[in-house]
Order: C-alpha cells, then sequence, then structure tokens
C-alpha cells in the first residue's frame, strides 16, 4: 500500500470533486510548483489510486428511467457458480454495478434502465440463462437522497471527522 501524506490526501479530495480540474490549479491548491504536483499526480496513477477521471451525468435530464438495486442469491455456492453469475451480471450494461456482500444474500445489483418492464426483461433473462440466481428481491429507488463524490479520508485513515 502506497502511503499518502497530507498533500496526496487533499490532492484525491480535490480531483474527486473537480475532476477537470487544470493541473496548474491543482498544483496552486495544494501549494506546489507544477512539476512536483504532476509527479505525485502520475504516482498516485501509477499506484492505482486514482483510477479514471469522469463526468457526473444528470440522467432525468437525458432520458426516462428507474434505478432498481437488486438484492440477489444463488442457488450454489461453489467458485465456478460465482464465477458463471459474474459473467452473466458482466454481460449486461443495464446492471451498472455489482457488489458480493456478505450475509442473507450473495450480492447486490444496480440496474438502471426505461421502466420496469425492461428490468423485468433483463431478470427474466438472468433466469432463463440459468447463472444460479435462485431468489431475488428488487428495490426500486423513488428518489435520490444522498450519492457523494466525497470520500471520508480522515474516518479511514484514523482522523476525526470535521
Amino acid at each position: 500500500m502506497l502511503k499518502l501524506d497530507g498533500r496526496d490526501l487533499k490532492m484525491l479530495a480535490i480531483l474527486r470533486e473537480e475532476g477537470r480540474i487544470s493541473k496548474a490549479e491543482l498544483a496552486r491548491r495544494v501549494n506546489l510548483s507544477a512539476a512536483p504536483c504532476w509527479e505525485r499526480l502520475k504516482r498516485l496513477e501509477q499506484a492505482g489510486i486514482v483510477t479514471g477521471y469522469r463526468a457526473e451525468v444528470a440522467l432525468k435530464k437525458i432520458a426516462p428511467h428507474i434505478v432498481v438495486f437488486m438484492a440477489a442469491e444463488l442457488s450454489q455456492h461453489r467458485a465456478e457458480d460465482f464465477q458463471t453469475f459474474e459473467r452473466a451480471v458482466a454481460r449486461h450494461d443495464e446492471i451498472v454495478a455489482c457488489w458480493a456482500v456478505g450475509g442473507g444474500f450473495d450480492y447486490i445489483l444496480q440496474v438502471i434502465t426505461r421502466d420496469i418492464d425492461s428490468y423485468q426483461r433483463l431478470v427474466d433473462q438472468l433466469l432463463e440463462a440459468h447463472v444460479g440466481l435462485a431468489r431475488y428481491f428488487t428495490y426500486v429507488v423513488t428518489k435520490p437522497v444522498k450519492a457523494s463524490a466525497r470520500l471520508p479520508f480522515d474516518l479511514l485513515l484514523g482522523g476525526a471527522k470535521e
């Protein structure tokens, strides 16, 4: 694990909220000259800590859609069963995120699709494909409450919350 100092963490926090910030402005905000700032950024990228730069998109301004969380339970729990299910998930673009979880379910999936009918077609495809899906529970998002670009660095690294 790469050792990060306060400047690294500040850079990460700024980049997380303002991915399009210029390198010169980033250097100014972390009180470094351009070359050392650029070297730190390259080090963070090469270490796999900074994995990309993306835009946040207001999907509701582009197309009608629904967001669904699905809790999924597999019928069997062998390594090949998990691999089969995960390969199936990877083939569906409307499944935008999937987490393997401990507890009562095996996976939590986030699905973004046009409407409830298209979501149900996706579920039917997964069931018909015999990918090991035994049970699933659907949770339709009615409104977003919190989606933060901020990561709790201080809390994760043992500091106090500000």
